[in-house]
């Protein structure tokens, strides 16, 4: 295969990837270098992704942040952990967090804590409410947030 017709075929499959479920310039990055293609083929076609807009990061954040916690109920540390190990930038990251409806966060967090809550054993009020602190740290909510909601739990 020439380098144009490998160039053509990775920017084909490139765009038909983004068209279907978003991706950050990190995900396409990887994804080229896998098929082979150089550093500077690879810009070209990100950057006319970028231009054609299949590629938005900002596009990309919204759509993670909303996945993360509609479906996998994480808190916002651990999404911002994972945007920033695809290299979304910083204040990108700030934005799509921001976007959050705080009520929904905190109605989310909520009804996780009440669920776990259930298959918990514990011996007492401060075990419990230990080991609820640390599921609620380990899906990368906030301890000042789980400090609240575990303090309005009784038992």
């Amino acid at each position: 295969m020439s380098e144009n017709e490998l160039f053509r075929t990775a920017l084909a499959k490139a765009m038909a990837q983004c068209a279907r479920r978003e991706c950050c310039i990190n995900d396409v990055r990887t994804k080229l270098d896998t098929w082979g293609l150089g550093d500077s083929e690879s810009k070209k076609i990100i950057n006319l992704m970028i231009r054609e807009n299949f590629i938005n990061e900002e596009r990309f954040a919204r759509s993670f942040v909303k996945d993360k916690i509609n479906y996998n109920k994480w808190g916002k540390l651990k999404i911002a952990a994972h945007l920033k190990a695809k290299r979304v930038p910083g204040d990108i990251i700030q934005k799509a967090l921001d976007s959050i409806d705080n009520e929904h966060y905190t109605k989310t967090l909520n009804v996780l804590l009440s669920k776990h809550r259930l298959s918990v054993k514990a011996t007492d009020q401060f075990d419990l409410k230990a080991k609820l602190l640390r599921f609620g740290l380990s899906r990368g909510f906030e301890s000042t947030l789980l400090y609240d909601l575990l303090n309005d739990f009784e038992d």
